[in-house]
């Protein structure tokens, strides 16, 4: 889910053919072992104005994806995809999934940083990301219920790249972390924590300058975007730097 929707059987990769049929496999996948009623997979496929054959060319996408898995996956396939009542929901064991698996690594990293290990929460953190092969359902249409799931995952993937800038800021490695920020803001500019971050990495890496440059453009953003000022933790920060307070 984390990038092109596909299903890995050891070795095999396999996307699902057809729009329709990825986007019932991605619905069922966002919610594993939890009831998706027809009501709600007609709403996403069809945007709230559905044909008359809703309900039946529903189960046709069901059978035809249901075919595909036992194509990949064999007779186990029939364990998977089940129906339940009105409903379908894909049983999977914990941790096939790699949204799963990404949210297990997460909560682990922030274990880690409670317990004052930030370098093994950086480790795994590390690897929590590299999970990702791009935005999540990348070729998945979306609708409203699938497009509130995404946000929500993108938004577990900025929460965790954030953790990964605190736990290395902890360990001094000041320098490391401008570039991850400078990306991370030019895609979410937004974001004032992280050009609160971006401006004490400069500062703590002997990049007064620089510091100052970075303040004054999010100022900038947020005044022709939103009409606003910079929050108090980010003017503190410029009165830090501009009264020679201390980098250490």
């Amino acid at each position: 889910m984390l990038g092109p929707l596909q299903v890995v059987n050891g070795a095999s990769t396999h996307r699902p053919r057809g729009p329709k049929v990825r986007k019932v496999l991605a619905l069922l996948a966002v919610r594993p072992r939890d009831i998706i009623d027809l009501d709600t997979i007609v709403e996403e496929l069809w945007d709230g104005a559905p044909p008359a054959t809703a309900v039946s060319t529903v189960r046709t996408h069901v059978y035809h994806l249901r075919q595909e898995l036992e194509r990949e996956l064999g007779s186990a396939a029939r364990d998977v995809l089940v129906t339940e009542g009105s409903g379908y929901a894909l049983h999977l064991p914990p941790g096939r999934l790699d949204l799963e698996e990404f949210t297990r690594l997460c909560a682990q990293a922030r274990a880690e940083l409670r317990a004052g290990r930030r370098e093994a929460a950086i480790q795994t953190l590390d690897t929590a990301l590299g999970l990702w092969r791009g935005r999540p359902l990348s070729d998945v249409s979306r609708g409203r219920v699938l497009a509130g799931h995404v946000a929500r995952i993108e938004d577990l993937r900025l929460r965790a790249q954030e953790l990964r800038i605190e736990a290395a800021m902890g360990l001094g490695q000041h320098r490391e972390v401008v570039p991850d920020l400078i990306r991370l803001i030019a895609v979410d500019p937004l974001n004032e924590w992280l050009h609160a971050r971006l401006i004490d990495a400069l500062h703590r890496s002997g990049r007064r300058g620089d510091a100052l440059r970075a303040f004054n453009h999010v100022r900038s953003v947020l005044a022709e975007e939103l009409g606003l000022e910079p929050s108090e933790d980010l003017r503190q920060l410029q009165h830090h730097i501009l009264a020679g307070g201390s980098a250490a």
